[in-house]
């Protein structure tokens, strides 16, 4: 049985899609079956972060209202094996997706791939619990910022809640220079949000040129960023990789 993660945050431009479309290729690369699953009902973008918007055929509504099986909705990535999407709908609210689906949706996947994430929408509203109606643990994703601070402890207060025990930290964006003006250190995002360290991923121009070449992280560099994304897979995986 596979395992099903969401990754989520307290508000939007965290880099939660980001994460996701970096986490799921390197999880892939390191020769895991793995399903990202895009949950932004109507902002969908994780297609785009992984080079796959000519690919899509299907969304997650087709899946959670029975229209297609999982197997027939999914798309493996063209150039990194063992990595594959499912969209969500276009034009479709997360009011409108039924939770029931989605639950069954997840098992599934949680039957045939080996890590299953889920890119989950801002906010803590009924896209947020559709992400994370199955899943078995969450990373929650900030920058050092005192609002996202805030939101993803508010995030991790909910998911425990929910009965989600597993709840890692990803501290994304980390620029040295802007953590000392704001005299924010990582032991301070980890104490304000009551969530275990999983990952920092440090500011990395890499990121923004992948992004504008619609290209995954792991094929476009190998440092910087893309390492520290790398890093975090493998400790996912349960691996002791320092941080």
């Amino acid at each position: 049985m596979g395992r099903v993660i969401v990754v989520t945050s307290g508000k939007g431009g965290t880099g939660k899609t980001t994460t996701v479309a970096a986490l799921s290729s390197c999880l892939a690369a390191l020769g895991h079956r793995t399903l990202a699953v895009d949950c932004d009902a109507g902002l969908r973008n994780l297609d785009v972060s992984l080079g796959m918007s000519e690919f899509i055929v299907a969304d997650i509504s087709d899946v959670t209202e029975g229209r297609l099986g999982l197997e027939d909705a999914v798309r493996e990535h063209p150039d990194i094996p063992n990595l594959f999407f499912i969209s969500a709908p276009a034009r479709l609210s997360p009011t409108q997706l039924l939770p029931e689906g989605a639950v069954r949706m997840f098992r599934d996947a949680a039957e045939r791939f080996e890590y299953v994430l889920a890119d989950s929408p801002a906010g803590l509203g009924a896209g947020f619990r559709l992400a994370a109606c199955a899943a078995d643990g969450a990373i929650v994703v900030t920058p050092g910022d005192k609002a996202s601070i805030r939101g993803a402890g508010r995030t991790v207060e909910t998911l425990l809640a929910m009965g989600i025990s597993d709840v890692r930290l990803l501290i994304n964006r980390l620029d040295g220079r802007s953590a000392r003006k704001l005299g924010i250190t990582a032991d301070d995002v980890i104490d304000l949000t009551g969530a275990r360290l999983i990952g920092i991923i440090r500011e990395s121009e890499g990121v923004t040129m992948a992004a504008a070449d619609e290209t995954p992280l792991i094929l476009h560099s190998r440092g910087g960023a893309a390492r520290d994304f790398l890093d975090t897979a493998r400790r996912v995986r349960g691996e002791d990789v320092p941080i």
